[in-house]
């Protein structure tokens, strides 16, 4: 089993929204995906998925369920597991409490192909040991010139940390390729210029009017809008994350 977390500098950039359509569309593409709300404070990726969990990590914390007990089904057969908004006891999860999470991972690999951790923003300590333990990372940001910024501050606490982090880098709400592709250029070359690493393209998400009525259904515009401008782009990312992993041998759909 293999992990990504989706990371971003700020939040307002959509990225909980492209995490769930992401792994929907890896879900499509005959990988079997699950997604982890990895945003211990304010965890809302069920609400995104439109879907009551189950279960939480509460449970998991505190040793009364396992990892796998805490699994539950989303939309198209994604399957989640869900975090707990505004709960003290995640809020204030140190490593002792995300070792017990940690240390059960393994459990979830004969039924997953690749975990998708949806982080929270910025980089506290919870955030960054999620990364940590991530195999690649998606920063996502958008074109407006805060989230770039923010986004160029979180490659340099997370290079600080994981020197070698394989970081992609997604654009979302990009008006067209073009932009997309800009944005990026700018964001690599500052990475290379001031903090010396490299980091690479996955690809944008083009603005899309669907997006934002669908979540306001708490649907994941995927499945009711899947020709649609965002649609089509988060298959193309998710296309860019399966060959990733197939060209390493690591991942067979």
């Amino acid at each position: 089993m293999k992990t990504i977390a989706v990371t971003s500098g700020k939040g307002g950039v959509g990225k909980t929204c492209l995490t769930a359509n992401l792994g929907l569309g890896l879900k499509k593409l005959g990988i079997r995906p699950m997604v982890f709300d990895a945003d211990l404070a304010l965890a809302n990726l069920e609400v995104a998925m439109g879907v009551r969990p189950e279960a939480t990590l509460q449970p998991v914390v505190v040793e009364e369920k396992s990892l796998a007990e805490a699994v539950t089904e989303g939309p198209g057969g994604l399957r989640l597991i869900a975090g707990g908004s505004g709960v003290p006891m995640l809020m204030r999860a140190g490593p002792k409490k995300l070792n017990l999470i940690f240390d059960q991972l393994d459990e979830l690999a004969e039924t997953t192909d690749l975990l998708l951790f949806d982080t929270g923003a910025g980089l506290d300590t919870r955030n960054l040991a999620f990364l940590r333990r991530a195999d690649e990372i998606l920063l996502v940001t958008t074109p407006e010139p805060a989230s770039v910024t923010d986004a160029f501050a979180t490659l340099k606490t997370l290079f600080r940390y994981k020197k070698d982090a394989s970081v992609r880098v997604v654009v979302n709400m990009a008006a067209n390729e073009s932009e997309g592709e800009a944005v990026f250029g700018v964001l690599r070359q500052i990475a290379k210029d001031f903090l010396k690493k490299e980091v690479s393209y996955a690809g944008c998400v083009r603005r899309d009017p669907t997006v934002p009525k669908n979540a306001r259904k708490r649907t994941l515009f995927l499945q009711p809008s899947p020709s649609s401008d965002a649609s089509q782009d988060v298959m193309k990312l998710a296309g860019v994350v399966e060959q990733l992993f197939q060209n390493r041998g690591e991942l067979v759909a």
